[in-house]
């Protein structure tokens, strides 16, 4: 007796995008069209001659021109600035990153009297603006004679609340088994913490120091405050000086906010993927 040969079931090929897929693609399209407009017009009128760029408003030049990049290079001095704003950003960002993996570890895995207090105190940092102690750093400064100089820059940027918060959570979330066995095995803390506890922080270390880094890049107000000297002038600093001296004149302001945005813009490209994974591992993803 033959055996009928069962016929193959034919699987409808599933579809690669979901409803949900789909919805989530156009609202990310949607958000990235919000954020790149601007940057587009602003590299649109950098193109644009003073005339064109006050006429009704298009997104195409119909000159194209480089007069006001040249303008803006040659009146200011863009590699000094960018030098000052590179070593300045560095210096904070290696400061943040020690004073606050120490402070966050401390707090998330040791003992000691106050320290409630002391957390309370520390996260207060969280409320008041910069600007509000805009005047009395300013006078700490003065008196350490520190005024014109990268030190003065630097250490006022290094109280990161949020960043020992960002790291304190971070590190509760870490298995204590790992540290108990190395405490059998005859590890200090402070062996501990460079040899197991830094090595598992790398997603987290690397958002701070990206956010670290952007915002001393950003920073206008301090900097500006404490420094009188062109020499030691930072990128939006420098950038500004030179915007004044043109006056208002549309192509010079656009293309001199681009060259102080082009590092950030490329710190982002090229470490979105360090972000995403830091905010992650932070624990704070959820709140």
């Amino acid at each position: 007796m033959t055996v009928p040969t069962p016929t193959p079931v034919m699987h409808k090929p599933r579809s690669t995008w979901t409803p949900g897929q789909i919805a989530l693609t156009l609202v990310a399209l949607a958000l990235s069209a919000v954020w790149v407009a601007p940057l587009l017009w602003a590299l649109s009128t950098s193109l644009k001659t003073p005339t064109e760029s006050v006429a009704p408003p298009h997104w195409i030049p119909e000159d194209f021109t480089l007069e006001s990049w040249k303008g803006v290079l040659e009146a200011g001095n863009i590699p000094n600035w960018f030098v000052n704003s590179l070593v300045v950003s560095v210096c904070v960002t290696f400061i943040v990153l020690l004073v606050a993996s120490l402070a966050g570890y401390g707090f998330a895995r040791t003992e000691f009297r106050g320290k409630s207090a002391l957390m309370a105190l520390t996260m207060a940092g969280l409320m008041f603006s910069p600007a509000i102690l805009g005047v009395p750093l300013f006078t700490t400064v003065q008196s350490l004679g520190m005024v014109d100089t990268y030190w003065g820059m630097i250490l006022p940027q290094c109280a990161p609340a949020a960043m020992v918060y960002i790291l304190y959570k971070f590190f509760q979330s870490l298995p204590r088994e790992l540290e108990e066995a190395a405490f059998i095995d005859g590890a200090g803390r402070w062996r501990i913490f460079f040899t197991i506890v830094i090595p598992l922080s790398k997603p987290s270390l690397s958002a701070v120091g990206i956010f670290t880094f952007i915002a001393s890049w950003n920073n206008f107000l301090w900097p500006f405050m404490v420094t009188n000297n062109p020499d030691l002038m930072t990128m939006p600093n420098g950038i500004a000086t030179v915007q004044n001296s043109f006056g208002i004149v549309w192509p010079q302001l656009m293309a001199g906010g681009i060259i102080a945005g082009l590092p950030l813009i490329a710190v982002f490209v090229f470490f979105q993927s360090q972000i995403v994974r830091g905010v992650a591992h932070t624990g704070l993803a959820g709140q």
